[in-house]
């Protein structure tokens, strides 16, 4: 008798964790829907930061251009429509991703940058 209903039970709870996203294990449609959403966010906010479309493919190089662009362009369509004015970010695009380089031998000594330091 213990033998059958731990079968049943057993195939119950199989059935039911078949179509379970719980574990989540995506499919190539998920992860290709995902990567289109994500490229199309990316494109709408650099529109909405008042930024081109290349320095935006230039800032995400990994995100999908041709989803970056449609995303880009849904959100100008949608600015001019309803006279949306964009929100300018506050480093520009160049200054963010340049490290601006100390001369060792100018900082050496004090532990502040060479710029940092009062002579």
């Amino acid at each position: 008798m213990r033998h059958p209903a731990f079968t049943l039970s057993f195939c119950a709870a199989a059935s039911l964790l078949a179509g379970c996203d719980i574990l989540g294990i995506e499919t190539a449609p998920q992860i290709a829907a995902r990567k289109e959403a994500e490229g199309m966010a990316i494109g709408s906010a650099c529109r909405h930061a008042i930024r081109s479309v290349e320095d935006c493919f230039r800032s995400n190089p990994k995100a999908g251009k041709a989803s970056v662009f449609a995303g880009w362009k849904d959100m100008d369509q949608y600015m001019r429509d309803n006279q949306i004015v964009g929100m300018p970010s506050d480093i520009p695009p160049e200054e963010a991703e340049s490290v601006p380089e100390v001369d060792a031998s100018e900082g050496q000594g004090t532990g502040q940058p060479a710029k940092a330091r009062k002579s």
